[in-house]
């Protein structure tokens, strides 16, 4: 099954480089959907537009809001909401992309970027965010994720957040133990050592065993590892001996500093688990933020990933979170414009607040409520800081989702259990991602 999909993805992807789309265009009504080889039409700028957000549930909230907020400055456009699981979102579009049904705009982020864009789901935006009052008003950082994500250096998702790792601590645990911040990765496992007490359940780290394991993993492993580039000419580093070396220290936190029951932690039960518990430290994203503040509020900050003691920070790339406009929409005009209301000062701004995360829009990047909330504050620092370093990963393979979740996930349990060694897991991790930026550099010739 995972050799057919991949099949079927390079497949989409070597088509979509050679200029040659061959999807059959199917008609799907007047509602705007349709099929990725659908050349839709700009349409009246009137009438209704499909909206996926691909966070539904999470962010349907403040997404309604701003909807609402649209449509009473637009009163001839109306944006049918339509909320999407994150963890789903991806077949989704693959579905539509095959068998109709696309939106007009959807939520489409860098790591699944490449999939989409490859199959000639998406319309390249440069020319429209050229005219539009956006340009010149988004994160050059973030755009320039986006570019690097897709296929061809086009844009096709207008950027409208950026995450990033973040270190929570419980700053009432850190006091009572008279340890300092976790800044460093040498502050880290002293604190990580000294917060255990198994006899009393408390432990200094939670650690990611299930779901979403493999990011985390590689964000401490290059942190600790100091190496900042993921690929070496067309060789990964993750296998680097520095990398090994690396995630041997961090496993080894497995059990010793940590619950046994990590094994199987997705991002709900590792979050649950923290704000419910005594354990000293969570690494997550900002995304998280809203959960800590009910639970434990005026007891935990959240910092950037640790430094090197000489304190650069090496970090992976977050994926960049954007909107899509579909190539199949039949009313453009439109959905272009929800497009730019989104991604405007004051509705970037109130998303942005809601989720904890970076803005993409400047002059909502620069608001009250970042300045004031610690934590996306030094994550926006940490992202522009020169002492940063971020290997960029490879969202532009069409297998990177593969390999880095169904593929690997199971085996990094593995090393946790101590049933494979860390240098096994990154060797074949380091096989598959080579096989698949050959087979994409074979394909964009």
């Amino acid at each position: 099954m995972k050799s057919s999909i991949r099949r079927s993805r390079r497949a989409a992807l070597a088509v979509a480089l050679g200029s040659v789309l061959a999807l059959t265009a199917t008609a799907c009504g007047d509602d705007g959907s349709g099929a990725a080889g659908d050349k839709g039409g700009d349409g009246s700028g009137k009438g209704e537009i499909t909206f996926w957000d691909n966070n539904g549930g999470v962010r349907t909230d403040v997404w309604k809001e701003i909807i609402a907020d649209f449509e009473k400055a637009n009163p001839d456009i109306k944006v049918k909401y339509v909320g999407v699981p994150s963890d789903s979102v991806q077949s989704k579009y693959d579905t539509a992309i095959q068998g109709g049904g696309l939106p007009d705009v959807g939520g489409v982020g860098t790591a699944m970027l490449a999939e989409i864009a490859a199959q000639g789901a998406l319309e390249p935006l440069d020319d429209r965010l050229e005219k539009s009052e956006l340009g010149g008003q988004l994160n050059a950082k973030f755009l320039e994720g986006v570019k690097a994500a897709g296929i061809d250096g086009k844009t096709y998702t207008v950027p409208t957040s950026a995450n990033n790792g973040t270190l929570w601590y419980r700053t009432d645990l850190f006091q009572k133990a008279g340890l300092d911040a976790p800044t460093t990765w040498t502050k880290f496992y002293a604190a990580a050592d000294k917060l255990t007490d198994k006899d009393k359940n408390a432990f200094g780290y939670t650690i990611r065993g299930g779901s979403g394991s493999i990011a985390q993993a590689l964000d401490a492993t290059y942190g600790q590892s100091g190496v900042t580039e993921f690929w070496n000419g067309d060789k990964t580093t993750v296998n680097d001996p520095r990398n090994v070396a690396a995630l041997e220290k961090y496993v080894g936190l497995y059990k010793k500093d940590t619950p046994s029951a990590d094994v199987n932690n997705d991002f709900t039960k590792m979050v649950a688990q923290w704000d419910s518990g005594t354990i000293g430290m969570l690494s997550h994203n900002l995304g998280s933020f809203g959960d800590h503040q009910k639970a434990l509020a005026g007891k935990f900050k959240g910092i950037p990933a640790p430094t090197q003691d000489n304190g650069t920070r090496v970090q992976v790339s977050n994926p960049v979170d954007g909107l899509g406009l579909f190539k199949s929409s039949k009313n453009k005009t439109a959905a272009w414009k929800f497009i730019e209301f989104a991604a405007s000062h004051e509705s970037n701004s109130k998303w942005n607040k809601t989720a904890g995360q970076v803005p993409a829009n400047l002059e909502a990047a620069q608001d009250g409520w970042v300045k004031a909330s610690e934590p996306t504050r030094l994550a926006a620092e940490a992202l522009t800081g020169t002492t940063t370093k971020i290997v960029q990963l490879p969202y532009y393979l069409p297998d990177w989702n593969t390999i880095s979740k169904a593929d690997n996930e199971p085996n990094f349990q593995k090393v946790l259990l101590g049933k494979q060694s860390a240098k096994d897991f990154l060797d074949r991790l380091a096989g598959q991602l080579n096989a698949a930026q050959a087979d994409w550099k074979k394909n964009h010739k």
